[in-house]
């Protein structure tokens, strides 16, 4: 993998950790008399589905030249990133038996690449 491609991946897997992150927040702000036409609710919102995107179309031009089988477990690392985000700035409640769920499940993905 070069350095450029390492980079792309990083990239990707922020782009996907903060859409997820404004995309919740979005939802979170919303209400059923003002909707999407709030300001609150469709800026995040489409600031979301644009991180989203852009991960989306990183991730199939890292396809066209690493294998699925080398690309995917970094994806397992957004597990623990997201995990990790959405308690720092959601200020969502962790548990343990989330954190260690977020921890194996990223491991076992780890294993599988491996072999």
């Amino acid at each position: 993998m070069t350095a450029i491609a390492l980079v792309i991946v990083l990239v990707a897997l922020v782009a996907h950790t903060a859409g997820q992150i404004f995309l919740k927040h979005a939802m979170a702000s919303s209400n059923a008399q003002a909707g999407f036409r709030s300001r609150a609710v469709a800026i995040p919102f489409w600031i979301g589905i644009a991180l989203m995107t852009t991960q989306f179309f990183l991730i199939l031009g890292l396809l066209q030249r690493y294998d699925l089988s080398f690309i995917y477990p970094f994806q397992g690392l957004g597990v623990i990133i997201i995990t990790l985000t959405a308690g720092i700035t959601l200020r969502e409640r962790l548990s343990l038996q989330l954190v260690i769920g977020s921890l194996l499940i990223s491991f076992g993905v780890v294993l599988v690449s491996m072999t």
